[in-house]
């Protein structure tokens, strides 16, 4: 089924724009949150939440993207699920690995700057990501949104996994610089 035919039954209240959407995109969903968690049960639990914010969302949202817009919102709840599961601990595999590096490009806000500017920053974000080169732009939206590990981007793209850290540093950086020159970070 398309991704129109599915918005439509979700615009209708039909409930099976629900089971659409997980045939066409479950397993995509799982493996963002899975990549995120590393817990089947959590992740599943994501996945069926992630439903019901879609169930609630459309309407009055009208997703360009459903794939993006499903990845969105079960990105969101499994980092909220994660913060809550190791708050206040340190470690904790993957996911504090990136959210490590990419705390490096964005340390120094506080949390009033950080909700006041989200909306800016997103933007900057975006518009940095989208003039990287293709290659460099995929590794880094494979890496820090989708929480890919080093091994996986590595074998997606057939570049050596020194080749991917050294191409995400390089990127943080010009990333750090941007948000620098951009008044966002000091």
């Amino acid at each position: 089924m398309t991704d129109e035919k599915i918005i439509q039954l979700f615009f209708q209240r039909n409930e099976v724009a629900i089971e659409e959407t997980s045939r066409k995109y479950g397993t995509y969903c799982f493996k963002i949150a899975n990549n995120i968690l590393k817990n089947r049960e959590d992740s599943e639990e994501c996945v069926n939440d992630t439903w019901m914010k879609t169930w609630e969302a459309i309407p009055p949202t009208y997703p360009q993207h459903l794939n993006l817009f499903l990845a969105k919102i079960v990105r969101n709840l499994s980092f909220n699920k994660y913060k809550s599961r190791y708050a206040g601990k340190r470690g904790g595999g993957e996911m504090a690995v990136v959210l490590d590096e990419l705390a490096e490009c964005i340390a120094g806000a506080n949390d009033t700057e950080a909700v006041y500017l989200a909306e800016e920053l997103q933007n900057t974000i975006n518009c940095f990501v989208s003039a990287l080169p293709e290659t460099e732009g995929n590794v880094f939206i494979r890496r820090y949104f989708y929480a890919d590990s080093i091994r996986d981007i590595s074998k997606r793209y057939q570049i050596s996994e020194n080749h991917v850290r050294v191409m995400l540093n390089r990127t943080r950086n010009k990333l750090r610089g941007k948000l620098e020159k951009e008044g966002y970070i000091v």
